[in-house]
This record gives C-alpha cells, sequence and structure tokens, in this order.
C-alpha cells in the first residue's frame, strides 16, 4: 500500500499525546512546588497518576477498536483529551490539577494504543517497520522541541497556555480522525465482554509477552529521567526554566539520531540481531553516572543521551517484533503492548520521585538493574524463536 505524507503526520501526531502531554509542562515542576507549597513527590504525581490512568485506560480502547472499530473509540478519546486540557488549564490546587490529568491520561490512551493497531490493519511486514521508524522519528521531534516550547510559554505568558496549546493540537488530531478511513475491514462479532478475553490468549502467547515485558522494563530509565528531570537541572543545578529546555532538548535528539540509526543497519541486519547490542550500551551508559572526574552537568547530560539513544534504537524493530508475534487480536496485543511501556515507566517516576540522596547513583541503579533482567528474558526468547523457526526472526 502507497504510504501518504499526511497519513503519517497524522499517525505521528496520535502516537506523540503521551510526550506531548508530559514534556511541555516539565518546566513547570519547580515552579508549581514553590506556587502551592507541595513537595515534589506530590506534584509529580501529575505525572504519575496522568500515566496510571493512561495505561488503564490502554487495555480498554484496545478490545472496544477491535470490536467497534479504529474510529469511534478514537474520536471519543481525542474529545475527552481536549476537555481534560482545558480542566488543566483552569486548576487552582495541586489536587484538581491531579484530576484532570487523570482524565488526560484516559483521553490521551485512545490515540497512542489505536494508532499501533491502524498501522497493523494498513501496513504489512517491512513496510510496517519502516512506517515504525518514519512515526518513530517524528514523534521524537516532540521531546526535542515540547520543553522549549513549555518554557518560552512559560516566561512570555503562564503554564496554563501550555495546557491550551495541548487543547488546539488535539481538536487538529480529531479533524484528521474524523476524515480519515475506518482502516479495520473485518469487527468482531463477539459480545464487548468477550473481545476482553482476547488479552487472555495474549497472556498465553509466551513469545509476545517476552518481548513484551523485556522491552518494557528497558524503558523504566528514560521514564525516571523525565520525572526527575527539571528537579535535577532546575532545583539542584540551578539553571533556569529555559536553559532546562535546552538541555532536555539535547537529550531528546538521540529519540531522532537512534530510529535514524537503526533503520540505516536494519537494512543488512536482524532486528533481533540488533537490539542486544542496545541493552550492552545501556549498561556502559549507566556506569558514567559514576564516574566524577566527568564535571556536571555533562556527567547527567552525556550519560543519558546515551541511555536514551539505546532505549530509542530498541523501539521500531522491537515494536513490530512484538506485533509479528500475533496473527489476531492486534488492538488489544498494541493496548497491551504500550500498557506495559508505561506501566513500567510509572513506577519508575514515582520511585525516581523519592528522596535519594544521590540522584545520579539511584539514576544508575535504575538503569543497570531492568536492562540485566532484560537481557535474560530477551536470550530466553531468542532461544525460543530459534527454536521454534530453526534461525531467527530476520529483516525483510
Amino acid at each position: 500500500m502507497k504510504i501518504f505524507p499526511l497519513q503519517i503526520l497524522l499517525l505521528s501526531l496520535l502516537a506523540a499525546f503521551p510526550p506531548l502531554s508530559t514534556d511541555m509542562y516539565l518546566a513547570a515542576i519547580p515552579l508549581l512546588v514553590q506556587q502551592w507549597q507541595q513537595p515534589l513527590v506530590i506534584v509529580n504525581m501529575t505525572l504519575v497518576c496522568f500515566f496510571i490512568t493512561y495505561c488503564a485506560c490502554l487495555l480498554v480502547y484496545g478490545p472496544l477498536s477491535d470490536k467497534y472499530g479504529r474510529r469511534p473509540p478514537l474520536l471519543f478519546g481525542i474529545a475527552l483529551y481536549t476537555l481534560a486540557c482545558l480542566l488543566c488549564a483552569s486548576s487552582g490546587n495541586v489536587e484538581m490539577l491531579i484530576v484532570s490529568r487523570i482524565l488526560q491520561g484516559a483521553g490521551a490512551a485512545a490515540a497512542s494504543s489505536i494508532v499501533f493497531a491502524i498501522c497493523k490493519d494498513v501496513f504489512t511486514g517491512a513496510q510496517r517497520q519502516r512506517v515504525f521508524v518514519q512515526i518513530g522519528v517524528i514523534v521524537a521531534a516532540a521531546p526535542v522541541i515540547a520543553p522549549v516550547i513549555g518554557a518560552w510559554i512559560m516566561e512570555i505568558l503562564t503554564w496554563q497556555w501550555v495546557f491550551l496549546l495541548q487543547a488546539g493540537m488535539a481538536s487538529v488530531a480529531f479533524v484528521g480522525v474524523l476524515k480519515m478511513d475506518e482502516s479495520l475491514q473485518q469487527k468482531k462479532e463477539e459480545g464487548v465482554w468477550r473481545a476482553f478475553g482476547s488479552y487472555g490468549r495474549l497472556l498465553l502467547n509466551i513469545k509476545y509477552m517476552l518481548l513484551v515485558v523485556t522491552l518494557s522494563i528497558f524503558g523504566m530509565p528514560v521514564f525516571a529521567f523525565i520525572a526527575g528531570s527539571s528537579d535535577l537541572y532546575i532545583t539542584r543545578l540551578g539553571y533556569n526554566e529555559r536553559q532546562f529546555g535546552y538541555f532536555f532538548a539535547l537529550n531528546a535528539l538521540a529519540f531522532v539520531f537512534a530510529p535514524l540509526t537503526f533503520s540505516r543497519l536494519a537494512r543488512r541486519y536482524a532486528p533481533s540481531h540488533l537490539i542486544p547490542f542496545a541493552f550492552v550500551g545501556m549498561i556502559c551508559s549507566a556506569l558514567l553516572f559514576l564516574w566524577t572526574a566527568i564535571p556536571m552537568p555533562w556527567r547527567l547530560t552525556v550519560p543519558m543521551f546515551m541511555v536514551t539513544f539505546c532505549f530509542s534504537f530498541c523501539r521500531p524493530g522491537g515494536s513490530n517484533l512484538i506485533l509479528e508475534q500475533v496473527d489476531r487480536d492486534a488492538g488489544a496485543a498494541s493496548s497491551l503492548m504500550v500498557f506495559a511501556y508505561f506501566l513500567t515507566g510509572s513506577m519508575a517516576m514515582w520511585l525516581f520521585s523519592l528522596e535519594w540522596n544521590d540522584k545520579l547513583q539511584a539514576l544508575s541503579i535504575m538503569t543497570c538493574a531492568p536492562v540485566l533482567l532484560a537481557l535474560i528474558l530477551w536470550g530466553i526468547w531468542y532461544w525460543l524463536d530459534a527454536g521454534k523457526t530453526g534461525g531467527v526472526t530476520v529483516a525483510e
């Protein structure tokens, strides 16, 4: 099937809902800590609760999209997200902002879960992997641009305008989905509750679950950094909001370069051969957090860039490998994949928000421990895949 640029842009905007919903207002967190006289761990609940609700709702939208098609639940989710953005902008205390962010997470889940199912419906094989790379590169611009835009908005206007801008972008996505054709050609005839039984089948799919868990825990250090970055750069290192935006954008450039690098290498090597190098690279990068010979802020910035690069390097091929493990229930499989990814991320956010004496040491531990476990699980999957096929998954 021919790939249209506007189609890729719409899918990318939908997939970018989570980073746009978080990175754009990260610079406001230290300000809200002072303005509302709340500890960081409480204000960071606006991040954690967003992702917890987001994760829970992912499991709802997937089967509903298999039953009723992709467009109806997607339109509902975007409408809810837009309303929640307006409520966030009108929040006068941390409690109201947390509740509004919960609603925002419930709406954002529709966009990022169903977008992968649409890709599964429309594209196949190597073409889908190329689409994942294209979407990944475009979505990577969100964490690069979002914190800088958020910092500029705060400097010129107020933090509330960040959420008004998010509402505007969601409105554009709503119009795009209205004009989009339904991608699901064969809807499920079974009842709604039976549609949720697809999760049972997926949980029994050992190869699918191994890859889901492996690539989910691999992202924990990136989420930990997202939760603690503004505290590290603004509160502890003394940079202002605009400078923080530049540091965060520098780190987020890894999200752009990594998929491009993977795309070039995947022309010659199978994804199953490339991904283990990212695991080893992330462990080596984490050890640099502890090397005191590197001056601050580079002892934080450089290793974190490398960690983010390794993580993002795995995403396109990893997501495609995960969906290649299923022949049916694409909506549920996509939802469960993203659910596990953000659930482990939420846990990492909460854990890193606690009062650590040495944040860099904590970040190093939160990188090495999950990645070592991921390496073990990857080895089990690789063995099972080789045993079933007589080889391993190769690039198409």
